[in-house]
């Protein structure tokens, strides 16, 4: 069967044919040619990016530890490597564009539909949880709760506390919130329907997607909008962008763009280089546009003080699968049960990078991040959160993934089911856009704060050496 060139936003090519890997080593090295010279020629010298990749986003973020300016040099030249890099197809017999042409008006403009809902929006922050609806006491036990076990940071508590005392809130009066991916689980759209917002719905033209959405909406208080083509619902932010660029800029009200995408392999970075530049674009056109980003905790993040000093000080107490760590750092030769961090060197470094989700997921999650990042600096309304790892269907699809997760309560980690993170990810979302949050001095202080990273960050081992473990612990739940 001959090969077909995709279309749309693409991956460059090499050699005749896309190529992620090279992709990934070269925008690495941009990133640190101006900061880390060494960094750069180990990464474009790499001849196994699935597997070196782990290493080199690693140094990504320790090669900005040094300062600020540091920091957003490197998210900066990350960013312009891959909109140069980035391609646009029209035609499977096309020849590849520089990314701009993604922009080249498709058809007739994009049309919105509005779906009102029915129901009585909710007054009160309601987070569910394990088959519970907490609120109010309960709500606040439970956030006291997660920041004893180190599930959550404290400020990520306070947070939602704040947004619980103020319910006025919640259906954000006087702005939109554009979800892009609208029916990934861990976007917003269900919450802020409940709570009675107005909601921008982005997403394939899919009826199945649709016929779920319009169900939501119906059902609950807010108002969502989509775009349509005549009888077609949606819109493909891979194909047709230019015309999605156009219907966002023309809808009225302050917006904020949220980025929930989602996509396995070479096309999670294809839709995720889709979104930026949508962003781009966007932010030249609507000055008061403001931007929305989740980030996983199956990265690498400097990380403060106290929690290095707390998976230490949990290290050190050897309890649980710990009073068995010597013999099994003996026998794997050292790379079992390894710490978590050096003891009194800060800022940690928290590498929770998970070699199954492989670097297109992590060259993706990083261009958000990055993106967060330069819109700070450059004076945008910018919302970031970590957010917990969380069964959705994307991950527990992965067989290794879904044992490690069923495993992962063995060394205090815990999986959050989607209706809790994404109830919790839009409160955060809900105070960013109302209150003012800490603005830190380095970008790394920035993305720690509020985070939900369910323990990734407290616990005494290194994501990596515990891997094998909670897997070989998980596997006969995950198959239940």
């Amino acid at each position: 069967m001959p090969n077909v060139n995709p279309t749309g936003v693409v991956v460059p090519s090499v050699d005749g044919r896309p190529s992620t890997s090279a992709l990934g080593r070269a925008v690495v090295a941009d990133a640190l040619r101006g900061v880390d010279p060494i960094g750069a020629r180990g990464a474009e010298a790499s001849t196994d990016w699935r597997h070196d990749y782990l290493v080199h986003f690693r140094r990504l973020v320790e090669a900005g530890l040094p300062s600020r300016d540091a920091a957003l040099r490197i998210a900066r030249d990350g960013l312009a490597s891959l909109h140069e890099r980035m391609r646009y197809r029209g035609k499977p017999d096309g020849d590849e564009e520089p990314l701009d042409a993604a922009f080249t008006p498709g058809g007739p403009p994009l049309a919105t539909a509005t779906v009102t809902g029915t129901g009585e929006a909710e007054r009160e922050l309601i987070v569910p949880y394990r088959g519970r609806h907490l609120a109010g006491e309960e709500l606040d036990r439970q956030l006291e709760h997660w920041v004893a076990a180190g599930t959550i940071e404290r400020s990520c508590a306070d947070m939602v506390r704040t947004v619980a005392a103020n319910p006025g809130w919640l259906s954000l009066p006087g702005r939109s919130v554009v979800v892009l991916g609208a029916g990934a689980e861990m976007g917003p759209l269900r919450a802020l329907l409940r709570w009675g917002a107005e909601v921008v719905a982005v997403d394939l033209p899919r009826p199945a997607i649709w016929q779920r959405l319009t169900a939501l909406a119906e059902r609950y208080a807010g108002r969502l909008h989509l775009p349509v083509a005549g009888e077609e619902q949606g819109a493909d932010l891979l194909h047709d962008l230019g015309r999605v660029a156009e219907w966002i800029e023309g809808l009225d009200g302050r917006l904020v763009l949220g980025n929930y995408v989602y996509a396995d392999g070479a096309l999670n970075v294809r839709v995720a280089m889709a979104v930026d530049a949508l962003t781009v674009r966007l932010r030249e056109r609507r000055p008061d546009l403001g931007l929305a980003f989740l980030a996983t905790p199956t990265d690498v993040f400097a990380v403060p003080d106290d929690a290095v000093d707390e998976a230490n000080r949990r290290y050190a107490a050897a309890t649980g699968i710990g009073r068995v760590r010597r013999p099994l750092r003996v026998l794997s030769a050292g790379r079992l049960l390894t710490r978590n961090y050096p003891p009194g060197l800060y800022p940690g470094i928290n590498d929770s990078l998970v070699p199954q989700q492989g670097p297109n997921y992590a060259l993706a999650k990083r261009l958000q991040r990055w993106r967060a990042a330069e819109a700070r600096a450059a004076g945008m309304a910018v919302s970031f959160a970590v957010a917990p790892a969380t069964r959705t269907r994307s991950v527990v699809k992965n067989r290794l993934l879904a044992a490690a997760f069923a495993g992962a309560h063995r060394f205090g980690i815990e999986i959050f089911e989607p209706a809790t993170s994404n109830t919790l990810m839009a409160a955060l979302l809900v105070h960013d856009l109302n209150a003012d949050r800490p603005v830190g001095e380095h970008p790394w202080q920035d993305e720690a704060f509020a985070a939900a990273h369910g323990g990734l960050w407290r616990q005494p081992y290194s994501a990596r050496s515990a891997l094998g473990i909670a897997v070989l612990m998980g596997i006969g739940a995950a198959r239940t």
